[in-house]
């Protein structure tokens, strides 16, 4: 079993710092740096309710993949920070595996190419719960038997973005089995607008905000007499770290990206 150094992007955020407890656990990873807004020239044992790790922080990501030996960057940031980490660190031969969601096609186009020209794996995942991404699938098998589906999905109120990568992405996976329809009464008018969600394809998403939760989905379909509702809960981000590993072992054989958690099961 060959050793995987790893940077993680991140590491007081509540997914990064997961990572760490993950890469402290696990015998095949070893941690080679960090990449954090505060702390620079730290090392991560001197942050308080961080793991016991010997292993410098950077504020400047560019320097400390310069510095730092590493195969792999685990980056659990944001959209604005997971953009430009992934270049950053293709551009430095580094293999990037970024649970980030918001990635614009564009940019998704421009990974792909760069991480081809490089012939270095790339893996961005909208979901690393592996039981998420069997719903996601779970939905797509439904949708060409249940064509009228709503998708509702729950976060904590510290998430940015909405609607979730997950239900933009089971959404994706819906509309390559469904023809295309608008739903609802041909005549229906929303009196407070969004109050019927997004809109994306026809099918509509609604996002929950509130605090207490963690992530949480649920795809309803809908037929005569009957519904059928494939739902899945992360309790705890304990539940993403198995699917990073996964996807940390398999880059490194990657020669291209891969977008979607589901690509890497058998």
């Amino acid at each position: 079993m060959n050793e995987i150094k790893c940077i993680v992007a991140g590491p007081r955020g509540k997914m990064g710092s997961e990572a760490l407890r993950m890469i402290e656990k696990d015998d095949q990873l070893v941690l080679t740096g960090c990449i954090d807004r505060k702390f620079d020239g730290k090392s991560v044992r001197e942050i308080e309710n961080l793991p016991n790790l010997d292993a410098p922080i950077y504020s400047d990501a560019e320097v400390c993949l310069q510095e730092v030996e590493a195969d792999v960057l685990i980056d659990l940031t944001t959209p604005e920070f997971g953009y430009k980490h992934t270049k950053l660190a293709l551009e430095h031969n580094v293999r990037p595996v970024v649970g980030t969601t918001g990635f614009t096609e564009e940019q998704l186009k421009e990974v792909k190419s760069l991480s081809e020209d490089k012939q270095l794996g790339t893996v961005i995942a909208p979901n690393f719960a592996i039981g998420a991404v069997l719903m996601m699938q779970f939905s797509k098998w439904a949708a060409k038997h249940f064509p009228d589906v709503e998708i509702i999905e729950k976060h904590h109120d510290r998430k940015l973005d909405a609607p979730s990568g997950t239900a933009v992405k089971t959404a994706q996976l819906i509309q390559e089995e469904r023809e295309s329809h608008k739903q609802g009464h041909e005549n229906e008018k929303e009196t407070i607008e969004g109050a019927r969600g997004a809109d994306y394809d026809g099918m509509r998403i609604h996002s929950l905000r509130l605090p207490g939760l963690v992530a949480h989905q649920e795809v309803v379909f809908g037929s005569l007499g009957e519904t059928l509702t494939i739902k899945h809960d992360s309790h705890h981000r304990e539940s993403f770290m198995s699917g990073v590993k996964l996807a940390v072992t398999e880059v490194i054989s990657l020669d291209t990206l891969v977008y979607g958690l589901e690509h890497l099961l058998d």
